[in-house]
């Protein structure tokens, strides 16, 4: 780049960009205005070098310079590319394809407002807690001890797959009788271990639902108090 180009971006462009980049570029992710501003400093470079090789810097104004890379700036092009496979990538972001949250980002809290829960508290992993499934035999185990032969027998047949009437003709005992027993086992479950267990078991943990849902859902909730 000559010394004329280079007077050129930094008396002229630079100030532009200076101006109306804070004012007019949306800042996305942990983008800063700043941030923003060198990053439309360098485009705004390359482009007047390219201007200047390809014999075309004359013809072409300070403000179109900086218009155009204020354009780019807009659509998520940054110096370094812009790629809309890249899920960090602010093209990516903009068009709404990958969206990007803050480890500290508050997903939740408590009714009284003493406890806040943020992202990396509720994010976890697929496996389970070994202490959960630790805690969970021992209360399988002390139920099971509790229970007689043919209400044991209901049991390993369900977790077999096996049917009832086969489990009772193995033993000799009428489809009437097995079906009792399995009412006698459900009874007990929902005795011991509480009337709300098959759903809990079968439901999705709350960490897993909606993330995104819980913080809109928190944010309606101050709007309300707000408004009252």
């Amino acid at each position: 780049m000559s010394p004329q180009a280079s007077w050129l971006l930094q008396e002229e462009i630079c100030p532009r960009l200076y101006g109306a980049v804070p004012n007019s570029v949306l800042c996305v992710g942990a983008e800063d205005p700043q941030e923003l501003i060198a990053e439309g400093i360098t485009m705004a470079a390359r482009m007047v070098d390219r201007l200047e090789k390809q014999g075309k810097l004359q013809s072409v104004t300070p403000g179109n310079v900086a218009y155009y890379t204020i354009q780019h700036l807009k659509s998520g092009r940054r110096s370094n590319g812009s790629r809309s496979v890249d899920v960090y990538g602010s093209t990516t972001q903009l068009s709404g394809a990958s969206k990007l949250h803050s480890w500290n980002e508050v997903v939740a809290q408590s009714e009284c407002g003493d406890e806040v829960f943020e992202l990396q508290d509720v994010i976890s992993q697929d496996n389970e807690d070994p202490a959960v499934r630790a805690t969970r035999k021992m209360d399988w185990d002390e139920f099971m001890a509790g229970l007689s032969k043919m209400e044991v027998l209901v049991v390993d047949s369900l977790c077999e797959g096996t049917t009832l009437r086969q489990a009772g003709r193995s033993v000799g005992v009428s489809d009437s009788t097995m079906q009792n027993y399995r009412r006698r086992v459900a009874t007990k479950i929902a005795e011991f271990m509480g009337v709300g267990i098959l759903a809990e078991i079968q439901g999705r943990p709350m960490w897993k639902d909606n993330i995104s849902a819980a913080a809109e859902k928190q944010a309606c909730r101050a709007t309300r108090v707000a408004t009252v």
